[in-house]
């Protein structure tokens, strides 16, 4: 998928301006945040033009009663740093992803990765919504727009958007977006809709 030539790609965002030549695309730092086990390496990988960088290392015996894998019967890895990749959704931006580890006790490393960042992508997988809560708590306390990947894992759609909306608290101003972390074009839907999210906070933003 060439995502500068897309129906859907977009030009440099009003307000998200920058000092530097008009030849020179706008970079956009984004975070891919969520739940233990809800696709965030997934989606990096599937997205990413280039080779992602992936930090992921076998769970272990040390794991077990620290790691919550309920459900997750099949994962053998887990995301101990971060994972990062880069798309070009046009010549005037640039987005590079920073996937953020899931588990608990790496949350320590979330206000670092964070500086800089313009928005985030929460991924949720509804068999354990739970466990996507303190990404979102983490964004809104932050005050960092947000949207809200719903990832149907083997296609699985078990809630209405409406459900899942009211399970999470969402603020009806947040886009919720269904989609398959394996697949490319789902996951360049997804970070778009996080663009215009953002063009839309700062054309309303007061001048």
């Amino acid at each position: 998928m060439d995502y500068a030539s897309s129906e859907h790609a977009v030009g440099r965002p009003s307000g998200l301006t920058a000092d530097q030549p008009d030849t020179a695309p706008l970079a956009v730092k984004i975070l891919i945040a969520g739940g233990f086990g809800v696709g965030k390496t997934t989606l990096v990988g599937s997205v990413s033009e280039v080779a992602p960088l992936h930090t992921e290392e076998y769970l272990t015996r040390a794991s077990i009663g620290v790691d919550d894998l309920d459900g997750l019967d099949s994962k053998v890895t887990t995301t101990v740093a971060l994972d990062f990749g880069r798309i070009t959704i046009s010549d005037q931006l640039v987005v590079y992803l920073f996937g953020t580890p899931g588990q608990e006790r790496f949350w320590f490393m979330w206000n670092d990765l964070v500086n800089g960042a313009m928005g985030a992508v929460v991924l949720v997988d509804t068999r354990r919504l739970e466990t996507s809560f303190a990404s979102i708590d983490f964004f809104e306390s932050r005050g960092i727009p947000f949207v809200v990947g719903v990832n149907c894992f083997h296609g699985i759609r078990d809630r209405t958007t409406e459900e899942i909306r009211t399970a999470l608290a969402l603020d009806p101003q947040v886009p919720l977006v269904l989609c398959d972390a394996r697949d490319r074009t789902d996951g360049r839907d997804v970070l778009l809709a996080l663009v215009e999210h953002l063009m839309a906070g700062q054309a309303a933003a007061p001048l």
